[in-house]
């Protein structure tokens, strides 16, 4: 997948402006709150309409502005397509070839992105909730079913919850629990049956392009942690049944705590360099190497899974990263088209072949 070119209008700081990007490395280079995050941003957003920044459409919108548009014509699926996305306060609107689509989320089986923003750093720092997000999200945009069906456990655990809530109140409610434990199983066993092939599919890519980054000095893998006891080779059924049976050990104390304990919102994706809990005993640039790995792992998943290369977007990347490491990401990524902000003039003179654009109040120059 390339991006052939990406057209901004009223987005953010952004002057309005047509960036025409090279096939490989494109550096956006300039001082801090110029608008190169902004230009990722943009890009990102057709992956499914969402932003890595914030939640607030109004943000998206230039500062006296009613609504902003971004037009992205791209090399996908085998041909050129393009995508309109317009952004308007409290709503989105997706068109792809020039038909207009339901939701934004329409565009999530048409660009592919992966991208890496500071915020990502909180994978490791965080809970686990972070680290699942990781891995539901690169499964979510491989397939709206995905998203589907992760949408559903969510409601259905909500509504489980709520009934456990009932249930203290009232206990005769406690013979309906069984329908949703159902439901929920179901799901559940689909949702961790995707993330253990990704976790396995992710960790054997990762640990090579950490080897890569590290240049040989560390070893990263990662560990799936079940709160219901799921392994590598079980089967849905296999998952379902465990899950049940888990259900039922934890029902007196799921009342007592009106929650449900077990399940896949309640799992963990451990992270390991050299055998050590990252979270706990990884210095600041081996957490940004560390999450790096996995991006570039995510992408090599999506690329096997969807059959093209993902964009890969890095944001402040190079920060708190030795010159081998910066080196590694600027001249050794082959295949994929790759767009990296950056402030110091250095990283842009490290770059042996590609693209740069500057940016300064808003302003895009090439």
């Amino acid at each position: 997948m390339k991006v052939l070119s990406v057209s901004f209008h009223h987005f953010r700081n952004l002057a309005d402006v047509t960036l025409l990007p090279c096939d490989g490395v494109n550096i956006i280079y300039g001082n801090n709150a110029q608008g190169k995050t902004n230009i990722i941003e943009g890009l990102w957003l057709f992956c499914g309409g969402h932003s890595f920044r914030t939640q607030s459409f109004r943000e998206l919108i230039r500062f006296g502005e009613s609504s902003a548009r971004l037009d992205c014509r791209f090399f996908g699926q085998d041909r050129e397509q393009q995508a309109r996305l317009t952004i308007e306060t409290g709503k989105r609107q997706a068109s792809i070839n020039g038909v207009e689509k339901k939701t934004a989320a329409a565009l999530i089986e048409k660009f592919c992105a992966v991208v890496f923003s500071p915020e990502n750093l909180s994978l490791i720092k965080r809970g686990p909730a972070e680290r699942r997000n990781f891995i539901d999200s690169a499964i979510c945009r491989e397939k709206m079913r995905n998203a589907l069906t992760l949408q559903r456990y969510n409601r259905l655990l909500k509504q489980r919850n709520a009934l456990l809530k009932e249930i203290q109140k009232n206990d005769s409610l406690k013979t309906t629990l069984s329908l949703w434990d159902e439901q929920l199983a179901v799901l559940g066993a689909e949702i961790v049956r995707q993330r253990l092939d990704f976790t396995r599919m992710i960790s054997e890519r990762a640990a090579r392009y950490h080897q890569g980054i590290s240049r040989g000095s560390e070893e990263l893998r990662l560990r799936y942690v079940s709160s219901f006891g799921a392994q590598e080779g079980d089967t849905p059924e296999e998952l379902r049944q465990k899950l049940l049976t888990k259900c039922a050990q934890n029902l007196q104390n799921e009342i007592f705590t009106g929650s449900t304990l077990s399940g896949a919102h309640r799992d963990d994706i451990e992270i390991l360099i050299n055998d050590k809990n990252s979270r706990f005993f990884a210095s600041q640039g081996q957490q940004r190497s560390a999450v790096l790995s996995l991006k570039l792992a995510e992408a090599s998943v999506l690329r096997e899974r969807m059959g093209e290369n993902p964009v890969i977007l890095f944001d402040d990347v190079l920060s708190e990263l030795d010159n081998d490491r910066q080196d590694y990401l600027l001249n050794e990524l082959k295949g994929c088209q790759v767009f990296i902000t950056c402030c110091e003039k250095s990283n842009k003179e490290q770059l042996n072949e590609g693209k740069v654009f500057y940016v300064k109040n808003g302003t895009v120059t090439e």
